[in-house]
């Protein structure tokens, strides 16, 4: 499948507004009202397009937007917002994230301190993943069996076609490309990601989370905190659907 229907659909659903209800109204719509095969080829590109963007140097680059710690769930969430922001900046972040620290999206970031993030700016759209089924169900009918007839079509479309332009990683959860490395060791965050180094500046120890008490001390020792692990020692491997 070429993936030009999938960014305009992605893109037309971003003209008003990005956040809210509206845009997801707006995009499972326009997808209920195609066949279902469409859909299914719609959601195996996005699924394709979510391993492409599957590296440890974009995970580092959410770490560090998100103040030292990015869970799994919020960086799936994370990669499909960059989606949101269009293609030409997906593309440009997949081959070098700190491109980030130009988009505009970003930059507002920037300048807000994270408690002050609105739902319609903070860097996620968590329910990207569900409109696909939602959309597939107003075409063809409600399902009784949770989208497991979904899910397998789109599996199995996403083995019919090349979706990407980089192989995404084996079904299974071979885990993200790249060398993993911490988003809190600054030597190589200024090397790897200098602009978003100094637009996010770490203002609380890695491992410790955001929520915290003030003077509440990261588990285990500071020379190694946990960059994508959930603080009970968790991977933070994002799970394969």
């Amino acid at each position: 499948m070429d993936t030009d229907p999938f960014w305009i659909l992605i893109e037309g659903s971003g003209r008003h507004g990005f956040g809210g209800d509206t845009r997801d109204s707006r995009l499972r719509d326009t997808l209920a009202g195609r066949p279902g095969c469409d859909i299914v080829r719609f959601q195996a590109c996005l699924d394709a397009l979510t391993d492409q963007a599957l590296t440890w140097d974009l995970w580092a680059a959410a770490d560090r937007i998100f103040g030292g710690w990015c869970p799994d769930d919020a960086f799936r969430s994370f990669q499909h917002w960059m989606m949101g922001l269009g293609r030409a900046v997906f593309e440009a972040a997949v081959n070098d994230p700190d491109v980030l620290g130009y988009a505009p999206e970003v930059l507002r970031l920037a300048g807000c301190p994270r408690a002050q993030w609105t739902a319609e700016d903070a860097p996620g759209w968590p329910t990207l993943d569900t409109i696909g089924l939602q959309a597939y169900e107003l075409a063809t009918g409600p399902s009784d069996d949770f989208g497991d007839a979904f899910y397998a079509a789109v599996r199995a479309a996403r083995r019919a076609m090349a979706c990407t332009r980089q192989p995404a990683p084996a079904a299974g959860g071979t885990g993200p490309s790249g060398r993993r490395w911490s988003a809190g060791d600054e030597a190589e965050a200024a090397r790897r990601l200098p602009r978003l180094s100094v637009l996010f500046p770490l203002d609380v120890p890695l491992g410790v989370p955001l929520d915290a008490p003030p003077g509440v001390v990261p588990p285990g020792p500071r020379a190694e905190p946990y960059p994508h692990g959930r603080p009970d020692g968790g991977t933070g491997a994002v799970r394969p659907r």
